[in-house]
């Protein structure tokens, strides 16, 4: 699994990171997200997809 945040769509609500707070880094300047790694490791797959599912912006996207 492989995760990608859209920095245009992103507007730092910082769901993702409460979700999976593993695999999503924020920035301290204006809590925009992103991966910490494209590649999802195995036992954080559920939160990434509860990230995507609670982004108010559909920001993140996996395939």
């Amino acid at each position: 699994m492989k995760v990608q945040v859209d920095s245009d769509r992103c507007q730092g609500h910082t769901l993702c990171a409460m979700a999976a707070p593993d695999a999503f880094e924020l920035s301290d300047i204006d809590g925009h997200s992103t991966p910490v790694s494209e590649v999802v490791a195995p036992d954080q797959e559920d939160g990434v997809r509860e990230a995507a599912r609670s982004c108010p912006e559909q920001a993140i996207s996996i395939t």
